[in-house]
């Protein structure tokens, strides 16, 4: 077997494929180009997203070259889902998008070297195929019958589902075949929901050019009950610092589940077998210490963002309760922390009083629960203990001259947000 995909295997990152041995044999043989798609049907990819530049990262550090491919084209349509028909967004946006998320791809491979990555957008090839071209060269080898058979299709027929939805299938596989013939591509990855695009594409270059291609998906992550893992309370988690903060995104990973730790660290991080063994071990025998999860969420930071944005969150966690300086904070990992906290606006408001502050915030239920957390010594204000009901909140006390923290106990939060 190969020991990259040996590696792969081992990670988690192989949960299916064309034909394993042939694939080993094919990956021995030297230098093997491979792409993987990213649609841009939003202004940035997500954490399941970088499943895909993992492996890639491990087969370009085995010698072999990835081809990014960002869908300008099929990215007008959209892969159909199970739900219901995909809105389609405008052209302009779709373009906006495509570079936003090219910029995003180039973090995680090298693009120097005789195996450097190339960045590749599928619009480039399509949009000057007529429709009788497109329908005489690539729709003529699909079977409508087997298009049918797709889950997707499928279950979309009772309730509809466009032509538009339905060509997909041919738009993605037309994308494998121009990378076979153009870049010598002879391997698609993608998640294991891409399984019929993929097997297609194959199927498409061995019918029109007589060739032999590989598809590799992996699995799609889960959580400890099997169900699909990528959405929080608070929505995606993007790699776009704007739309997830770095610190809820280390928020995010350090609050893995026990059980999917481990499985978490094969993909999302570098380490070694031995490291990730005694990880492993840790977490089985001193579960309290949450030594993989910490693991876990510093390397993933580290590798979408910075160490520097990691240190940063690690910093905010620590002050969030006490154990560091809240007013050192930087102001944007402040804010950040505010959300996640959950904030209660009180623009136009005059400073209240510490008991009016604690109920708006909603840390206790009324002022009288908040006047009897104050009696017990059990009220904070940016990690303060607050003493006296009557003392007003003061400018001086607003972080960043326009946030207050206030806690109940050691774990009960919520802030206020002054604004004029």
């Amino acid at each position: 077997m190969n020991a990259v995909l040996d590696e792969l295997k081992w990670r988690g990152l192989v949960y299916q494929s064309t034909d394993e041995a042939a694939l080993a044999a094919h990956l021995d043989e030297g230098p093997v180009t491979g792409y993987v798609g990213f649609d841009p049907s939003a202004p940035s990819i997500h954490f399941g997203n970088l499943v895909q530049l993992m492996v890639w990262r491990h087969l370009q550090a085995a010698g072999h070259k990835p081809l990014l491919l960002v869908g300008g084209a099929t990215g007008l349509i959209g892969d159909p889902r199970m739900s219901s028909e995909r809105n389609l967004n405008p052209k302009e946006v779709v373009e906006e998008w495509v570079e936003r998320i090219r910029a995003q791809v180039t973090k995680f491979v090298d693009f120097e070297g005789s195996n450097g990555a190339e960045l590749v957008n599928n619009y480039d090839w399509t949009q000057n195929i007529s429709t009788l071209d497109f329908l005489r060269d690539v729709g003529k080898h699909f079977s409508v019958n087997r298009m049918l058979a797709r889950d997707v299709v499928a279950s979309r027929l009772e309730s509809g589902i466009s032509y538009t939805e339905f060509s997909y299938i041919l738009l993605q596989s037309l994308d494998y075949r121009e990378l076979y013939r153009t870049k010598n591509c002879t391997l698609q990855t993608g998640a294991s929901d891409q399984w019929g695009n993929i097997s297609s594409g194959v199927e498409l270059i061995r019918r029109s050019d007589g060739g032999k291609a590989h598809g590799l998906c992996t699995p799609l992550l889960t959580k400890a009950d099997g169900t699909k893992f990528g959405k929080t309370e608070s929505g995606t988690v993007w790699l776009d610092p704007t739309m997830t903060s770095p610190y809820a995104f280390h928020q995010f990973f350090l609050n893995a589940e026990d059980a999917k730790v481990i499985d978490y660290l094969k993909v999302f991080s570098s380490r070694g077998h031995d490291e990730i063994d005694q990880l492993e071990h840790l977490t089985q025998t001193e579960p309290h210490r949450r030594a993989a999860q910490k693991a876990l969420a510093d390397d993933v930071t580290d590798l979408v963002h910075s160490v520097a944005e990691r240190e940063a969150a690690v910093a905010a966690a620590q002050a969030l309760f006490g154990r560091g300086e809240l007013g050192e904070l930087p102001a944007a990992t402040l804010e950040a922390v505010m959300k996640e906290v959950g904030v209660t606006s009180a623009e136009g408001r005059e400073l209240p009083t510490i008991v009016e502050a604690v109920a708006l915030a909603g840390v206790v239920t009324s002022k009288g629960a908040a006047r009897r957390a104050i009696d017990e010594g059990g009220a904070y204000l940016n990690n303060q203990k607050v003493t006296d009901p009557e003392q007003r909140l003061t400018e001086g006390d607003l972080l960043d001259g326009r946030f207050a923290l206030l806690r109940r106990g050691k774990k009960t939060l919520g802030a206020l947000e002054f604004t004029s």
